[in-house]
């Protein structure tokens, strides 16, 4: 059942779901998003993040994924951009690997935008590298940033449905590619990502904005769990598609020494306006948790939550 108050926050946000196709360009971080942590994490020993822009990637630190840099950085992390492939050395000095919406060609309706964004050579020192210790949040949106992301995820036992994903069961007829995970309809579930330190940083309803499926390998938590019903689409316009019921949109698990979250829709960590109206989409919709999930994950993948 979806109350009244999210189903006006739906309506709002369903107009942004039309214009937030990756091709329609009216996306832009919210400048008015609050970015402050009164009480940062780290105030000494500021955690190395490394974030990714080597890999044609839709969301930078200093486009749409700005608001999520600058509140990681008001959180004590320490923000260094990577504009290289990945090797041993450029990874080996960081604690965090942040990669969102890497592509294999420079524009999405490109030809070859879905093919392999990383190399072989890449991926190996990516998966070495969170073995021996290292922490990997891997965000991959709908199609082509799951075919893009692909053989990175398989290194670490996640396959990605590189389509379209739509829960009917847990979004609104107004805006069906906004789907809420909750405690009340039990698709949030207990993680320390979810639940936090105290009761101020637990998680009770996160929103997401389509997306593609995850499936964990064996001991992975989907603490972001799709309904029964959830399907995924090759194409936002096709009528067939594959069952994803259960797998996940937020995936968490350790590797060997290292932890890995793995995220498939990217914009529950941005807090994005767009058109005339900066209709919101992101940590910025009100109604939800999501600006604590972002420091959540954060606190989860750097060890200061166990």
């Amino acid at each position: 059942m979806i109350n009244k108050s999210v189903k006006r926050i739906a309506i709002v946000v369903a107009g942004l779901l039309v214009l937030c196709s990756p091709t329609a360009g009216q996306q832009i971080a919210d400048s008015g998003f609050n970015v402050r942590v009164d009480n940062p994490a780290y105030t000494k020993n500021f955690p190395r993040v490394l974030f990714d822009e080597a890999h044609n990637n839709f969301h930078t630190v200093t486009g749409r994924y700005k608001p999520f840099a600058d509140l990681i950085f008001s959180d004590g992390y320490q923000i260094n951009v990577n504009r290289k492939p990945f090797t041993k050395e450029s990874l080996q000095t960081h604690k965090v690997l942040v990669i969102a919406n890497a592509l294999g060609a420079e524009d999405l309706d490109e030809e070859g935008a879905d093919n392999a964004a990383f190399t072989e050579a890449e991926v190996k020192a990516v998966h070495d590298w969170v073995r021996g210790g290292g922490a990997l949040l891997l965000i991959a949106d709908h199609a082509p940033f799951g075919g893009a992301a692909e053989p990175l995820a398989k290194a670490f036992g996640v396959t990605m449905s590189k389509g379209y994903v739509r829960d009917p069961e847990h979004s609104d007829p107004d805006a069906p590619g906004l789907i809420i995970f909750s405690r009340e309809n039990k698709l949030l579930l207990d993680h320390p990502i979810t639940t936090g330190r105290d009761d101020r940083e637990r998680i009770n309803r996160v929103f997401t904005f389509t997306g593609q499926a995850l499936k964990g390998p064996a001991g992975s938590v989907d603490f972001m769990k799709l309904g029964p019903a959830a399907a995924d689409r090759p194409s936002p316009a096709a009528t067939e598609s594959v069952s994803v019921g259960g797998q996940g949109q937020g995936i968490a698990f350790k590797f060997a020494r290292g932890r890995v979250v793995m995220l498939g829709e990217a914009a529950m960590l941005s807090a994005q306006v767009a058109g005339p109206q900066k209709r919101r989409m992101g940590m910025n919709v009100p109604g939800s948790d999501n600006r604590q999930l972002a420091l959540n994950i954060m606190h989860w993948l750097s060890g200061l939550l166990k």
